[in-house]
């Protein structure tokens, strides 16, 4: 099996060519057909898809690269790969049509699909008690008052919207819905749980749900006192011998009567059946997130999934921008629905909440401002005032696509330390500094910071400290931080500054999509400034960030009729 061409033309890794041969070896497989199935499938798993549609990847594939490459005649390549030994029983490749599965990754889409179409139609007692939803939901609020409704009336809702669109306001009064639904109905109060897939993401859930609450009646207060949020992966209960399995289960339940996970965008397809699988069968689930943001880090777009698949069934949408200013908003439209000259217009008038610098060198134009609040910054954390430190820290984020390279985070953090160093006359020699802002990069539930906590380090009469939330640790007790000058765009998703500089790669970068912009400007909360050439923008707009999968099409198959 010679996969070499494929290397060499970057349809394939050298280790996706060393896992097809193990597997295939295993097998007792010498068709190198099935071996080049065997390699893209092992590609598509590493870049988010959970298979690989055999009929079309060709057509895909030499879209991207100006090469040649001995393909095999589509018909007698599915029939090859249909009589492997590695398609026999038991099977370590499977399909659906001409989509191409590892077995795992079947299974787990099978049985999203299964338990999603069971929630959908086991529909709760139609003697249940009705509750205000008038008075939680008063004038002003008709749109979430809508989706309160939906959701009141089934085991499962789809809550989708973007950014400033009352998501989280929906959520904490439909909690207080379905709580005054179980007093009239007599019961002993819901037990609820709230969840995200990153510690950062449950802080904000908790935050957000918290301050919503607090405006409701005393009432509605007492009976959602003490509701919590936490991670998926604390929710489902993690075990030290496995990653991609729980305490929690089919045969072992969770307790809540009301399951509500936010960001499910990054929720992969792995994890959506783990929780699926926890949740009992009679209590309510609500999934909430934007589907048009970045999908989860492993394979799977199950919230873009749901949506396509399941249409106007149990999927509500909320439409009504109210965080974004009026430029900010039809930017972020224009990017959402791919109007590449809508963007453009946008750009192009500018404003307060929108600046463009159409350039293919950023230092220049981005070197005074990132300098300027570097300085301040460690002005205030020499003279020990951490307020202000973290102040100026939220203004803003330098948001990028890349890790590494000239575009990537890695080096502008390396750059902006320089300019400080230079600027200051005071040399960084150690990596914790006055100033240094720091990204928490994994959960510590111990000390209570989670993967995605900013802060700043500050000087103090105690030597240095890292602030980070409410609180403040020596540097030597904090594992796993990075610099933060500039972040990368998955790493912002799910927060937000004041202003967002949006550091655009070239057009012919792989990671410039239309999901990855999107979520970039959506961080924005009052100004959004672009750096990259107009043909930069227009990428990003036209490029998708394609994941195949075969969940959608299953669910349309298994969409339930109306009640």
């Amino acid at each position: 099996m010679n996969l070499t061409q494929w290397v060499d033309a970057g349809t394939l890794d050298l280790s996706d060519t060393v896992v097809a041969q193990r597997l295939c070896d295993m097998a007792g497989e010498s068709d190198s057909r099935v071996g080049l199935a065997v390699g893209l499938l092992v590609a598509a798993l590493r870049n988010g898809s959970v298979c690989v549609d055999l009929a079309s990847v060709r057509d895909r594939d030499t879209a991207d690269v100006a090469v040649d490459l001995p393909w095999p005649e589509p018909h007698a390549w599915l029939a090859a790969v249909r009589a492997s030994p590695l398609a026999g029983d038991p099977p370590v490749v499977r399909f659906l049509d001409e989509l191409l599965y590892f077995d795992r990754y079947w299974l787990e889409e099978q049985q999203v699909c299964g338990d999603v179409a069971a929630r959908l139609t086991a529909y709760p007692p139609p003697d249940a008690a009705a509750p205000d939803l008038t008075r939680l939901f008063p004038e002003g609020y008709a749109e979430q008052r809508a989706a309160a409704e939906v959701a009141v009336a089934q085991r499962l809702t789809v809550l989708t919207g973007g950014p400033g669109t009352g998501k989280t306001t929906t959520v904490a009064r439909l909690l207080a819905a379905l709580a005054e639904q179980a007093d009239l109905a007599g019961g002993t109060g819901l037990r609820m749980a709230l969840a995200a897939p990153t510690g950062k993401a449950a802080a904000r859930l908790q935050e957000a749900v918290a301050l919503e609450v607090a405006r409701l009646s005393p009432v509605d207060q007492r009976r959602l006192a003490g509701v919590r949020s936490t991670t998926l992966h604390r929710l489902l209960g993690s075990r030290p011998d496995t990653s991609s399995r729980f305490r929690h289960h089919r045969h072992n339940r969770l307790p809540y009567d009301v399951v509500v996970i936010d960001e499910t965008s990054m929720v992969s397809l792995t994890m959506m059946a783990r929780l699926l699988e926890a949740v009992r069968p009679d209590a309510r689930l609500v999934l909430v997130g934007d589907p048009d943001q970045l999908a989860s880090v492993d394979a799977g777009a199950v919230l873009a999934d749901l949506v396509e698949g399941l249409g106007d069934v149990g999927v509500v949408e909320l439409e009504t921008p109210h965080r974004f200013g009026q430029s900010i908003g039809a930017l972020a439209h224009a990017v959402r629905t791919g109007d590449d000259d809508a963007a453009m217009d946008v750009l192009r008038r500018g404003g307060d909440a929108i600046g463009w610098v159409d350039t293919t060198d950023a230092v220049d134009a981005l070197r005074a401002s990132l300098l300027e609040r570097a300085v301040r910054m460690r002005r205030a954390a020499v003279l020990g005032d951490a307020s202000e430190a973290r102040s100026i820290l939220e203004e803003h984020r330098l948001l990028c696509a890349h890790r590494r390279g000239p575009f990537g985070v890695a080096v502008w953090n390396r750059r902006v330390e320089g300019w400080l160093a230079d600027d200051t006359g005071q040399p960084l020699w150690t990596p914790w500094y006055a100033g240094r802002p720091v990204l928490v990069t994994a959960n510590d539930y111990g000390l209570g910071v989670y993967n995605g906590d900013a802060g700043v380090v500050v000087a103090s009469t105690h030597g240095l400290r890292a602030h980070i939330g409410s609180a403040d640790f020596a540097p030597s007790r904090l594992g796993q931080v990075e610099t933060m000058f500039a972040m990368t765009i998955h790493k912002s998703q799910g927060s937000q500054a004041d202003e967002v500089t949006v550091l655009l790669p070239p057009p012919e970068s792989r990671l410039l999509t239309r999901e990855l912009f999107y979520t970039a400007v959506t961080r924005a909360k009052k100004r959004v400034v672009v750096v990259g050439p107009e043909s930069a923008v227009r990428a990003a707009i036209g490029q998708r960030a394609m994941r195949a999968s075969g969940l959608a099409k299953r669910l349309q198959n298994r969409r339930p009729t109306d009640p």
